[in-house]
């Protein structure tokens, strides 16, 4: 591996090789966010829908009383 890293031009070691890194990190980074957008969107479901299943449950029970 030592041999085709020195066998490259320099220009690509130092301009191309950053380059594809740099834009090998974002798209993982973006990845990253988008599931943790995702989870978070999930979540906030989930709790709206708790959220009016409780409020159905009090109002059933409130016209059960009266």
């Amino acid at each position: 591996m030592a041999e085709l890293w020195k066998s490259l031009p320099s220009w690509v070691r130092n301009i191309v090789v950053p380059i594809l890194l740099l834009v090998l990190a974002w798209k993982i980074f973006t990845a990253i966010l988008a599931v943790v957008a995702g989870i978070i969107g999930f979540a906030i479901n989930v709790l709206v829908l708790v959220g009016i299943a409780a409020v159905v449950v009090i109002l059933l029970k409130k016209a059960a009383r009266s």
